[in-house]
């Protein structure tokens, strides 16, 4: 008997989580080297921040283009960030390419 393989169905909630925790971790990766008045409280912020950026993207259900999705939620969810550091370049472009890949991507995973 022959049995058919079983394909795996990732919904927009769990792609949403796992590419907010990817994005968050690979962030917070990139900010150890770096000194901070408190490290932890920043790193906290920044995975947080990154983790909602990818679970609000899987689960947006909108008719725009995905690429629109990812810049429109990168931008709008990097803003307050960004704004309160006044670290506008890196936290808005970072926000963006991770919103636009997260976005990109999930029509490969979600089903």
């Amino acid at each position: 008997m022959m049995t058919r393989p079983v394909e795996a169905i990732v919904t927009p909630v769990n792609y949403g989580l796992v590419a907010g925790l990817v994005f968050g971790a690979v962030v917070v990766g990139t900010m150890i080297p770096h000194t901070f008045p408190d490290k932890r409280a920043a790193l906290t912020a920044a995975f947080l921040d990154r983790f909602a950026l990818g679970l609000v993207i899987g689960v947006a259900n909108v008719s725009w283009p995905r690429w629109v999705v990812g810049l429109f939620f990168g931008l709008l969810m990097s803003a307050p960030a960004a704004i309160i550091t006044k670290a506008w370049r890196p936290i808005l472009i970072i926000g963006v390419i991770g919103g636009v890949l997260i976005a990109v991507l999930e029509p490969r995973f979600v089903h």
